[in-house]
């Protein structure tokens, strides 16, 4: 009896098989799995069955989640998704009409005061006192939040040096650019050093280097015990940051099956090689083909094939195929990550996705 001899590498039979669409296997990333949250009592934020109306517009409608401590959480959703509603309620400015929330442990319709103490709020858009300084802004709200004079002072230069505005710290905060208002307002939000940060659109009109250090900062800050969850529509800057995310749509978080399924929608994946006798993306396409990929998952754009691909098992196979194949890679990488792929996912599918 003849031993059982290993399967064929593709093109060993000089027939490669192919690479098309698949059924993806269920497999639900830790990223995106949406627990129960626990008792009321939790630290972070507990968001459990949350309701809230305008007249016969329900703009919140049975939310349910939990930011944890010691994480960064993205919450993800289109326009009209009642992000904007949930947030006001999370930051103590408005009531719901029913269901629970907790930040930090405290309630924030029957103790407001101890939400704010535990939280730094950083709206979309906040307003500053235009004729002040930054320093005096700062040094305000730390006043407010109960500090010392100098103690808030001290620690408003500490944050003034964090945000890169030692140059603009004693001239009227009308002359900030875009950028450094938001750096501002960040300081503003860490002026009372608070263990839970709510944060809208923190990103925005932010330079290159601010983004980076704007990662690390909510990076540190999670590693040493803080909450942070975070609104955002630059999906690529929460792949970066955000170790969990909460999807919601139409007042509701995202859950169970409809999230699986956009977990696994197909990817693009990009990918460039080096020119032989041919042009680099002539090459390419003939070297995909040849290795079994489908002519309808490749599209090319420049000198990049985009590639669809259902799993990250078919990237590495891919992969492996060209590299047996001699294809001299030089970039291979997802067009996007999991929490823009996860979105657009749900956009694309029939279940009510973004408006």
């Amino acid at each position: 009896m003849q031993p059982p001899q290993p399967p064929a590498a593709p093109g060993d039979s000089g027939v490669p098989e192919p690479i098309r669409a698949s059924a993806p296997p269920v497999f639900v990333d830790p990223l995106l799995q949406q627990e129960p949250p626990p008792g009321p009592d939790a630290g972070g934020i507990v968001v459990e069955r949350v309701v809230r109306s305008f007249g016969s517009v329900q703009a919140v409608r049975q939310m349910t989640f939990h930011a944890k401590p010691g994480r960064v959480t993205g919450l993800i959703g289109p326009n009209g998704a009642g992000k904007t509603t949930l947030l006001l309620m999370l930051a103590s400015l408005l009531a719901p009409d029913a269901g629970t929330i907790r930040i930090d442990g405290a309630d924030p319709v029957r103790d407001p005061r101890a939400v704010r103490r535990a939280m730094g709020w950083m709206p979309d858009v906040l307003g500053s006192w235009r004729t002040l300084t930054p320093h005096t802004i700062l040094t305000t709200v730390g006043r407010l939040h109960g500090m010392q004079r100098a103690a808030a002072s001290e620690r408003a230069d500490e944050l003034i040096i964090m945000a890169r505005l030692e140059e603009l710290a004693d001239r009227p905060s009308r002359v900030l650019s875009r950028g450094q208002q938001q750096r501002l307002g960040l300081a503003r939000a860490l002026m009372h050093r608070p263990r839970v940060l709510l944060l809208d659109e923190p990103a925005a009109g932010l330079d290159p280097t601010s983004r980076v250090e704007l990662r690390e900062l909510l990076r540190d800050f999670a590693a040493e015990g803080g909450t942070v969850l975070i609104s955002s529509h630059d999906l690529s800057e929460l792949d970066e940051m955000a170790q969990d995310a909460v999807f919601v749509d139409r007042g509701e978080v995202v859950g169970g099956e409809r999230l699986v399924l956009a977990k696994q929608a197909s990817r693009e994946w990009r990918i460039k090689a080096l020119a032989r006798d041919a042009a680099p993306t002539a090459a390419l396409s003939y070297q995909l083909a040849n290795i079994g990929v489908a002519f309808d998952r490749v599209r090319i754009d420049g000198d990049v094939a985009h590639v669809a691909l259902d799993s990250d098992a078919d990237a590495a196979d891919v992969l492996a195929r060209l590299v047996q194949a001699g294809v001299p890679v030089t970039h291979f990488a997802p067009a996007v990550g999991d929490i823009e792929r996860t979105y657009l996912g749900l956009s694309s599918g029939n279940h009510g996705g973004a408006r």
